[in-house]
Parts: structure tokens; C-alpha cells; sequence
């Protein structure tokens, strides 16, 4: 029997394991893996969380801030406060939805950022009201179409550390099950977070900022993505692991 309110999403043919109790519910079999409405709630909440942080990220790194106290300051893209999010928030997606699930997020969220790039450049080319002198119609352009090229290298880099992200999370629930699951969040993020830092700013700001620069902030976003990834390790324990597993029928 199923649960009420259950709804059936498309499991991943991967295969079943040679021992399921350590592999991932959502990743292997060749039947459905059945969602109840508290879990497809938090899977909708983990999506929507980290499409609003990336989109968010890539209109603040249009600033780089200058952080720290006097005698240790460094440089950092603004977006760093709010894109470490989008590592554990896709790490709860995986949790939930499973590696197929995780993967149709992180590339919608890639179209997503491109829609907002083509809005920014639409509205900054097209001829503004001249009867409307506001600071937002002088800069408007000047301030946002840098966010042409942030998003392009965020975009990038995202796709490719995400997806990173994700094959060593669904190898770690291979391997442990569903056991230390702080440690999945941790393993994962180890190996993303220095790839998305290099590739972002490489594209993002290679050939603008001083070369100093931007290893400044590379350096600053590993440290600042790696501390957020530490302090919001507990969102995985948001979702009961059993919410995540089928019910038996």
C-alpha cells in the first residue's frame, strides 16, 4: 500500500546495488520511488532555495567587497554571501529527489540564469524614458550588464561543480548508506567548492581585476563557501531520512 498523498517520480535506472541498504532509495531500481507530501514539500522548498541563491550570487559578484579587519582584508564578490548556499541546498535536493532529479535541477537553474542575464542586457539596451532622470535609468546599464559576463563564467562553473558535487555525493551514499549523512554534505562540497571558486572567477573577472585580485578572491571563496558549508551541514537532517525511502507496499 502507499502512503496518501504520495506522488510517483521516475526512479533512476542505475541498477539495483548489490547491497540496497547502502545505496540511495531514489537512485536504483527499476520501479517508482513514491514521495509523500512532507517530502515533496521539502523538495520543493530545497529547489526553490537554491534557484533564489544562485540568482541572487550573480547579481551581487557585480561588487566585490573588501572584508576583514585592518590588518588581514581581503577581496570577495559579494555573491559568496548568499551562493554557498546552493552547494548543501542541492545536497537536500539529492537527498530527496535523487541524482536525476538533482542533475534536471542544476541545468534548469542554468536556463534560469540565462533568462536573467538576457533581461538585464534587454532592459539596459532598449531606450529609457528620458522624462525620468531616477539614478536606476543613468545606471541601470553601466551597473548590471557586468552581470552579462558573472553569469556566463557562474553559469559555467555551477554546471560543472554541481554535477561534480553530485557524483560524489550519490558514490559517498554508495559506499556509507545512509549513515553520517553530515559526511556526504562534507565530502561533496570538499571537491565542488574549489572547482566552482577557479572556474567562476576565471571567467567572471579574468583580464579585469589585478591578477592579485583574483586570486584574493578565489582564495576568499573557498574559505567563505567552505565555512558555509560547515555551518549549514544540519539542513541535510531537515528531511527524516525515512521520508526519503519508499514505503512498502
Amino acid at each position: 500500500m502507499t502512503e496518501p498523498g504520495a506522488t510517483a517520480t521516475p526512479r533512476d535506472a542505475d541498477g539495483p546495488p548489490s547491497d540496497p541498504a547502502l545505496s540511495d532509495p531514489a537512485e536504483f531500481g527499476t520501479g517508482t520511488l513514491l514521495l509523500g507530501q512532507r517530502a515533496t514539500t521539502w523538495l520543493l522548498l530545497a529547489t526553490a532555495g537554491y534557484v533564489a541563491a544562485s540568482i541572487m550570487a550573480n547579481v551581487m559578484s557585480a561588487r566585490i567587497l573588501r572584508i576583514g579587519p585592518t590588518w588581514a582584508t581581503f577581496a570577495i564578490d559579494a555573491g559568496t554571501l548568499t551562493y554557498p548556499l546552493t552547494f548543501t541546498l542541492r545536497d537536500l535536493v539529492h537527498k530527496i529527489g535523487g541524482r536525476r532529479v538533482a542533475r534536471t535541477v542544476i541545468v534548469a537553474t542554468a536556463g534560469l540564469n540565462v533568462l536573467l542575464a538576457l533581461g538585464l542586457w534587454a532592459t539596459a539596451v532598449l531606450p529609457g524614458d528620458p522624462s525620468v532622470t531616477t539614478p536606476a535609468q543613468e545606471w541601470f546599464g553601466p551597473v548590471l550588464t557586468p552581470v552579462l559576463r558573472i553569469t556566463l563564467g557562474s553559469i559555467v562553473a555551477q554546471v560543472i561543480a554541481e554535477m561534480i558535487d553530485t557524483e560524489v555525493y550519490h558514490r559517498y551514499v554508495r559506499r556509507f548508506g545512509h549513515r553520517a549523512q553530515w559526511g556526504r554534505v562534507l565530502a561533496s562540497n570538499a571537491v565542488s567548492i574549489p572547482v566552482d571558486s577557479v572556474v567562476f572567477v576565471a571567467i567572471a573577472f579574468g583580464g579585469v581585476l589585478p591578477l592579485s585580485v583574483a586570486v584574493s578572491v578565489v582564495w576568499a571563496n573557498v574559505v567563505v563557501k567552505g565555512l558555509a558549508s560547515v555551518l549549514t551541514t544540519p539542513l541535510i537532517y531537515a528531511v527524516p531520512e525515512d521520508l526519503t525511502r519508499p514505503p512498502a507496499d
